[in-house]
């Protein structure tokens, strides 16, 4: 546990840890480029989420939400990416201690299992690579600390609700309670158990949502596989019975280069799917005597995540002129020009069965059995960890047996060009697939000791030092339902197979704190990390604090960093599913203009299979890191600090971009796998591989001031920014290097410019917050032609809050998210399911009214 302040009670001080050092001292004199944000003011900008408290930290570039499980299978994780490194590059802590990953992707933590209202704060420390807690903290370290005690209980309500309608509405519901003092009674028991939910948000009940397809942008995302369906005949004739007459529709758009009618996909999708979270928090703490404590830990967490995409799509669908359904035939279905009973291959999406619908559901318990104190001299602290978490996808409705749907168009059932007849409908109704298809589960058993003590006294002052191990087992499996994922292309598991993988992992890491002079301190640490299958490393870091004088300091570090592959990373079961833009294929396609004998309807401007697994041949990340910092306190009450950073990682672990493999297919032709006769494209292979160094650097900024006391009230401004000079990977080892600040790149911007400000103001029982957080603009992802070429602008918005706590045992907020209502900034990017803006970095919602009440009893 790492603890706020050095002062007790009775105003005795202490020397306690704070996030970054396993040596005690006195809170004050720590010089870590530490960022830390208090409980209280998540409430004051309306951070209802781990996530959202992520969001707001300059250093954090981009993060995954439930908003990417639309269409992409996350089953709905939650995760933070400092650096912009990769969400993997950053360390998650829940009171100092290692979270299990999300067993879906094995690497990342799924921030919805953090109760968020039984935190006391965060920390986040920025120089990563740490020796004390692992390092695989590349990008940093991200410290969620619960309260230490609680007594007296509370109930609090909230509600958001968006202004531009009702969808996207949250509420939560949250019950606290504790009893015991740990100083008079020698112990304390404290519970929260926290209910959270938001509704779903449709991509067309948002203006800048609402369609995929925009030539004045050179965009056309649109899926040619459509209802009515398209179809190519063996005379090699293109069209869509319905397209003289306008394909009208839902979604349906015409297209005149080959007469078919295509699919504006964003009509069926969401912007935001329905969500729900449940947590439960339970801490017991004894006091075994004067210099000791016992704590027993416990968390329970439960994620939902049900979202909806477009209908089925499915290709090569055979039919006949038997059909009553053929064009021109008894149905009644237009005839097509040029036709004359030949086979007709269809590409048809089942609107009849309704929109794919999925629902992830995550799980997690974690058990901690810890102490600390003092010991012989030595301050200790020991615990033991048992983690289970636990994941599932299902299919609720809209997927269909493919081979079932195939063949009732073969046998003259089904009508692939418009309405149903009744035993059609019915057909249909019994194809459908409905239950779990994949099942994760990741366990992990640690235990972890450390001591800590001066062990030598300079003129300057002690010499502090620590040693601690740890030794930890993972094991995490992937079970796919084979009998159902198989007969679902879309589903993205048809072919996958069961994985399982586990591993040792130890550990043995020093720190030593050495005063040279009065003013200037030097802190050396060094970790060994042993992988039972991928082999050990030994990292360094050091680092010097100088004091120049009251009003001034100087920090710096070097560090290297190993981060070994993770289970998933090397086990995690190959998956094919749709690419999130539409491509023509290189091949049989090339240049959007359909070769000889080939299908343009599945192969020009149509999404792509593209496979993603593990890959057993990984080799282990490494990094260097260095920071070099200045703290100025130029005044009373007034900090400001000056972080440089700069990091280099080898090895790095990936995949390459979709839109980089089909803009370059003769660099990348051995990753496009054919069919025998060479006339489908079964997939693209993208599994993960070491693709080559990554290099960033910058500057992270922050300002606290609190102004002198006025008769209208106290205030005070925060301000954290950071900005980053360059960001360079390569696809691949020895490669070119790709610059991705302000631009794009391959799959996702990084923001030269980010920050966060926040103006607080309080007078008795009332209280106020004013607050902004900032992303500068960048180039964005443009065709590969450059016939359109588009800026994305900057996304500013304004949060205000009021709180009153002049009535008894209850307490009042109110604000406004969003004030200003302002839009996310139109973006061409095709890496997430949603068009017109990108949901990692904005937020669909528009201006958010919400109000918090909190009683207490």
């Amino acid at each position: 546990m790492h603890a706020a302040v050095a002062q007790t009670d009775d105003g005795t001080i202490q020397r306690v840890e704070v996030t970054g050092s396993s040596i005690k001292r006195l809170a004050t004199e720590t010089a870590l480029p530490i960022t830390s944000i208090k409980a209280s003011d998540f409430e004051k900008q309306g951070l209802t989420t781990a996530a959202e408290v992520m969001n707001t930290l300059s250093m954090n570039q981009s993060s995954t939400g439930s908003t990417q499980s639309v269409g992409s299978g996350t089953g709905g994780i939650a995760t933070a990416d400092l650096r912009g490194l990769g969400s993997n590059k950053t360390l998650v802590l829940l009171n100092g201690r290692r979270l299990a990953s999300h067993p879906f992707n094995g690497s990342s933590v799924d921030l919805n299992i953090i109760p968020v209202s039984a935190l006391d704060r965060v920390e986040v420390l920025r120089d990563g690579a740490s020796a004390i807690y692992g390092t695989d903290a590349i990008g940093g370290v991200i410290n969620f600390i619960t309260k230490r005690s609680v007594q007296g209980g509370s109930i609090s309500v909230e509600r958001y609700q968006p202004q531009a309608s009702g969808a996207g509405g949250e509420s939560r519901l949250n019950v606290s309670g504790g009893y015991g003092d740990l100083n008079k009674d020698g112990w304390n028991v404290f519970g929260v158990a926290d209910f959270h939910k938001q509704t779903a948000l449709d991509a067309v009940d948002r203006d800048f949502s609402n369609t995929s397809v925009r030539p004045d942008k050179g965009i056309n995302n649109s899926s040619g596989t459509s209802q009515p369906g398209n179809f190519y005949s063996a005379n090699g004739i293109t069209g869509n019975p319905y397209y003289a007459s306008g394909c009208v529709g839902k979604g349906l758009i015409t297209n005149s280069a080959n007469g078919t009618c295509r699919t504006n996909t964003v009509a069926y999708i969401q912007d935001i799917p329905k969500t729900q979270q449940e947590s439960v928090l339970g801490k017991a703490t004894f006091k075994l005597n004067e210099d000791d404590i016992a704590t027993v830990e416990y968390l329970h967490s439960r994620s939902t995540n049900a979202s909806a995409i477009a209908p089925s799509p499915l290709t090569g669908i055979t039919m006949t002129s038997a059909s009553p359904y053929y064009p021109g035939g008894s149905a009644g279905v237009p005839a097509v020009a040029g036709l004359t009973g030949e086979n007709l291959t269809i590409n048809w999406r089942t609107v009849a069965a309704g929109k794919r619908q999925g629902y992830d559901t995550s799980i997690s318990d974690r058990l901690v059995l810890a102490s600390e104190g003092l010991i012989a001299g030595w301050d200790y602290n020991v615990g033991l960890t048992y983690a289970v978490n636990k994941a599932s996808s299902a299919f609720a409705g809209g997927y269909t047996n493919d081979s079932l749907i195939k063949a009732g168009v073969l046998s003259g059932v089904l009508n692939p060009f418009g309405e149903q007849s009744a035993a059609g409908q019915a057909y249909i109704d019994a194809a459908q697939l409905r239950g779990e298809y994949l099942a994760a589960k990741m366990t992990s058993i640690g235990v972890d000791g450390k001591v800590s003590r001066e062990i030598y006294q300079l003129p300057a002052g002690g010499v502090g030092f620590a040693i601690g191990s740890e030794f930890r087992h993972d094991k995490a499996t992937y079970d796919v339902n084979t009998d159902l994922a198989s007969q679902a292309s879309s589903s993205g598991y048809a072919d996958a197979k069961d994985q399982s993988g586990e591993r040792n992992i130890a550990a043995l890491y020093s720190e030593l704190s050495v005063p040279l002079t009065k003013s200037l301190e030097l802190s050396a640490a060094a970790r060994y990390d042993h992988y039972n299958d991928v082999g050990g490393s030994f990292n360094p870091k050091v680092g010097l604090r100088w004091e120049a004088s009251k009003q001034l300091m100087f920090r710096t570090s070097y560090n290297t960093g190993f981060r070994a592959p993770t289970l998933y990373d090397l086990h995690g079961p190959a998956t094919s599913t749709f690419t999130s833009n539409a491509y023509d294929d290189p091949v049989l396609c090339p240049g959007g203009t359909a070769a000889a004998g080939a299908n343009p309807n599945v192969a020009c401007n149509q999404q792509q299979y593209i496979r993603s697994g593990g890959n057993a041949n990984l080799k282990p990340e490494k990094s260097k890191t260095f920071s070099l910092g200045v703290v100025l306190e130029p005044i009373n009450n007034v900090s400001v600090s000056f972080d440089y950073f700069n990091i280099k990682i080898r090895d790095s672990i990936g995949t390459v971009a979709e839109s980089t493999i089909f803009d370059n297919y003769e660099k990348y032709k051995s990753y496009f796998v054919y069919s025998a006769d060479g006339k489908t494209l079964q997939y693209v292979n993208a599994v993960l591989d070491n693709l080559g160094e990554v290099k960033t650097s910058g500057i992270d900024t922050s300002l606290r001031w609190k102004l002198p006391r006025t008769s209208v009230g106290d205030f005070t401004f925060q301000f954290d920014g950071t900005w980053v000079h360059s960001y360079k990977y390569q696809n691949e080892t020895g490669g070119e290097f790709v610059e991705n600040v302000g631009v794009y790149g391959d799959n996702a911007p990084v923001f030269r410019w980010k920050h966060n400000a926040t103006i607080n103001w309080k007078k008795g029982v009332w209280s106020a917050s004013f607050a902004n957080k900032y992303l500068s603009g960048y180039e964005d992802e443009n065709d590969v032609a450059e016939k359109y070429t588009h800026h994305v602008r900057a996304y500013s918005t304004y949060s205000l809050s009021g709180s009153y706590t002049g009535f008894k045992n209850i307490d009042l907020t109110a604000g406004i998210k969003n004030l200003f209502d302002t839009a996310p900034p139109y973006t061409n990017q095709g890496t997430t399911f949603q068009s017109g803006y990108d949901p990692r970095y904005t937020d669909p919602l528009g201006r958010t009214f919400f109000v918090k009440a909190t009683y207490k009893f």
